[in-house]
């Protein structure tokens, strides 16, 4: 009944069947993927974002190299900020708004200087490319708590004098001339005093799941739904073939009877047809009509 399946039409079929599913496979489990990494972060974040702050000295390592697992962790420094390195960062949209990122080099009492972002600014309606104002940090000895991130990659595209294209860590480095701890920067959390006048702060990280989950479901779905597809279009292919195979057997019973009867009764007579029935009637009335002289 399925012999159908293995000719070439429907072993196309089932290629382009098998294709399909295997394309639906791998987005599902690259969502799945996606979700597993949503999942890290959102975890990062709950277990670092409010957790105690480190002491430098328990952190220093992450300003060289930053250990993913540990992004978001909150650190105390104590120090004073450079305003003479002090740079913007461009294009940082907030809230689907387009502005600035504040970027401010602290000196530590260690000596030792870190990167921290102070938080974020509108685009200035004053000054076209640039913020309209930006606010100094406190001045002197200041306690700041942190928490930290990693550096961005550097972009290839040149930013106006003051401003960097990215947080690229070591080009910044570059710029200000003396050692800089690369690994990773810190986004302002605290300052101890605390200035007059402050960009905005950031955000708390999202913790939402979203919707990776049922992406990879509603692929895999139709992964599956391609070879139900599949099947029961064989089925309806198999149950077509069957009631022309009956059809055909009921057409050569039916021809077999007729035979059958030719067989037993060959010298049955067959009624004229229509037109020699009514070409004798003829003939009689005209032989009657002889017959009584006319």
């Amino acid at each position: 009944m399925y012999r159908f399946l293995f000719s070439s039409k429907w072993l196309g079929y089932l290629v382009l069947a098998a294709v399909f599913a295997s394309a639906c496979v791998f987005l599902g489990r690259w969502q799945m993927d996606r979700r597993a990494e949503t999942l890290a972060e959102i975890n990062r974040v709950t277990s670092n974002y409010s957790a105690e702050p480190l002491a430098f000295s328990e952190a220093r390592d992450q300003f060289e190299h930053l250990d993913p697992e540990r992004e978001w962790t909150q650190v105390e420094l104590k120090g004073s900020y450079d305003t003479q390195g002090e740079r913007i960062v461009r294009n940082r949209p907030l809230n689907g708004q387009p502005g600035y990122e504040v970027l401010v080099p602290f000196r530590l009492e260690t000596g030792e200087t870190v990167v921290v972002d102070r938080g974020w600014l509108p685009i200035g309606n004053n000054n076209p490319g640039r913020p309209d104002a930006i606010p100094d940090p406190p001045a002197g000895k200041v306690t700041v708590v942190v928490r930290l991130k990693a550096g961005e990659p550097q972009l290839q595209r040149g930013a106006p004098e003051g401003q960097l294209a990215s947080i690229d860590l070591p080009t910044y480095a570059a710029e200000l001339g003396y050692p800089l701890m690369t690994g990773a920067y810190g986004q302002l959390a605290g300052e101890n005093p605390s200035a007059a006048d402050m960009p905005v702060a950031f955000p708390k990280p999202s913790v939402e799941e979203g919707t990776h989950l049922s992406y990879s479901l509603q692929w895999f779905a139709f992964g599956i739904l391609m070879f139900v597809g599949f099947g029961y279009a064989a089925r309806q292919q198999a149950r077509n073939a069957a009631l022309d195979a009956e059809e055909d057997l009921a057409g050569h019973s039916g021809s077999d009877i007729d035979d059958e009867h030719a067989v037993v009764a060959p010298n049955r007579r067959r009624p004229l047809p229509r037109k020699a029935r009514k070409a004798t009637s003829e003939e009689e009335e005209d032989a009657i009509l002889d017959a009584q002289g006319y």
